[in-house]
């Protein structure tokens, strides 16, 4: 901030005579520089002295919602709204606005506005239904039948369902419709079968709560312990509030799935705005937070979670996965290896301790982490998906660490249970050629993952490979140009490609080729690069490790 010429966000607005131009330019400084709150402030003092301003007044709406400024954000808005030039996203936040006030007529103008606007018309029905909750005027089930047959609308509109039968109290029609939905991990599919588990407990029935939460994730394990133990429960505050967050919420990281926007965020924001204590919606705002380059404010927003609820597992990974993009990897290993060492530990969190001791070199105890993982998930679930993952990871550290026939019983292990996984496929076949294990078998394995992935660079590599070494070069130098042509920055495959080359005799390509690899090597493949571009290829130079997944 310092380098900004801003000393803090207090002495932003207070105690200088700047002009609004130097106000502006120092918001967009501290905008650039990830400062939102800062330039929230700037924007603010910038616009309170040219309110006429419409581009300052945008500016300062997006970042005062970004930087969590609620007053701020609200006061932009219906600036814009005034003058006409309200973005889509906006209304959405007058919306916020109108009903965490009661005010339902001025929340049905708004609905019938966003609906006018098309872009975010979709949710309407959802959000009548609300309304129509809050009101006490209509039947809310009625408008999920405008929701359409999309799939999207569908997965709003059950979870909505469900969250309104809880509002009413109608607790075993939300479970016959939760019941229905197949139990998964992520914190979307989970939130409303724990807040019906809450409610099921609050209102006396426990056997009817755990039969509800039959995942074996984090949050439904941690939630079974809760209940099992006695704990007593608060019921949870359900209202048009809390579920227009919860439709906030999805749609954020909807739209965040297809790629990621500053809409998202926006959005995740705003469903703070809604339910300051939805810790659903705290999640995922420091997601997209940290996605964006604002760690620290994540990690502000995931400390607000409270230590007993049932998503600080959620939290604590997304916590410890920020650590690990600051680079702060010992940092992350030291709370990971705390997580891990509670008796509910999750197959989420020991995948997560192997993955950053992977990053850390030691392979060794990332192929025991996955090992845990693995445990973790129990013999009888044979049809768990993230099994053949784990046990190609585990292979992958195994193998890094010199431990080649345990590495090779992982591989295997994981292709037995799903054999069209061309990731592994590739990965055993490529570890066979540089194990000295049977090469036909290697190139079988390869020719297979590249039947399911003909353009994957890596794959076409390996099989140019697998024809080097069986000494057919007219086959390896077409593969191996295809995988260089696929992937220009290969070190591996450029280097490859050189010793198919040099062993044709295309000297110069051959050197070529290895000048491109050595762009991108690590030290160890710089200095076998550099030999071969002064030496040639020699019989002991070999073309690097195997490859990891």
């Amino acid at each position: 901030m310092l380098a900004l010429g801003i000393a803090s966000p207090i002495a932003a607005n207070r105690g200088e005579n700047l002009s609004p131009y130097t106000r502006y330019v120092r918001a967009r400084a501290a905008d650039a520089a990830g400062l939102s709150t800062v330039a929230a402030g700037q924007y603010a003092a910038a616009l309170q002295d040219t309110p006429g301003n419409l581009q300052l007044a945008a500016r300062t709406y997006r970042q005062a919602t970004v930087a969590g400024d609620k007053a701020l954000a609200i006061r932009s808005a219906h600036l814009l709204d005034r003058a006409g030039a309200l973005p889509p996203d906006g209304r959405l936040l007058l919306l916020v606005e109108a009903i965490g006030v009661d005010d339902w007529r001025g929340a049905q103008a708004i609905a019938t506005k966003i609906e006018q606007e098309q872009v975010f018309a979709f949710l309407v029905p959802v959000v009548r239904a609300w309304i129509a909750q809050g009101s006490k005027q209509g039947d809310p089930m009625g408008f999920f039948a405008k929701l359409g047959g999309s799939a999207l609308s569908n997965a709003y509109g059950a979870e909505h369902r469900a969250l309104i039968l809880m509002a009413q109290g109608k607790r075993a029609e939300a479970a016959d419709i939760i019941k229905v939905r197949t139990p998964g991990s992520d914190v979307r599919d989970l939130h409303p079968r724990l807040l019906l588990a809450q409610s099921l407990v609050a209102s006396g029935d426990r056997a009817g709560a755990l039969a509800i939460l039959s995942g074996e994730d984090a949050a439904s394990t941690a939630m079974r312990a809760r209940i099992e133990s006695g704990s007593r429960m608060t019921m949870p505050r359900i209202d048009p509030a809390f579920g227009i967050s919860q439709l906030l919420t999805a749609v954020a990281v909807d739209l965040n799935r297809e790629r990621p926007t500053p809409l998202s965020v926006t959005l995740a924001r705003m469903a703070l705005f809604a339910a300051p204590d939805n810790p659903e919606a705290m999640l995922v705002t420091a997601q997209l937070l940290a996605m964006s380059g604002r760690d620290e404010v994540a990690l502000a927003e995931l400390a607000r979670i409270a230590p007993d609820n049932a998503l600080i597992s959620a939290a604590r990974i997304a916590r410890v996965r920020i650590l690990v993009t600051q680079g702060n990897k010992q940092a992350a290993l030291a709370e990971m290896q705390q997580v891990t060492g509670r008796p509910d530990a999750s197959v989420s969190d020991w995948t997560l301790l192997g993955d950053i001791l992977s990053s850390l070199d030691r392979s060794g105890d990332a192929a025991d982490a996955y090992g845990r993982a693995i445990a973790a998930i129990g013999p009888g679930a044979k049809d768990d998906e993230r099994l053949w993952t784990l046990w190609l990871l585990k292979g992958s550290v195994l193998e890094q660490a010199d431990r080649w026939p345990e590495a090779e019983k992982a591989l295997r292990t994981s292709l037995s249970l799903s054999p069209d996984q061309a990731v592994t496929l590739n990965h055993l076949g490529y570890s066979l050629l540089e194990h000295g294990g049977d090469l036909a078998e290697a190139r079988k394995l390869i020719e297979q993952a590249s039947k399911l992935r003909p353009d994957d660079a890596a794959i076409t590599d390996s099989l140019g490979w697998a024809h080097y070494l069986a000494g057919d070069l007219t086959a390896a130098i077409p593969k191996l140009e295809a995988a260089a042509e696929g992937e220009p920055g290969g070190s591996e495959i450029n280097e490859h490609l050189g010793d198919a080359y040099w062993s044709a005799g295309r000297r110069m390509e051959a050197r070529y080729a290895w000048q491109a690899a050595k762009v991108t090597a690590d030290e160890p493949a710089k200095l076998r690069l550099t030999g071969k571009i002064a030496e040639g290829l020699q019989a002991k130079a070999s073309a690097g490790a195997g490859r990891t997944p």
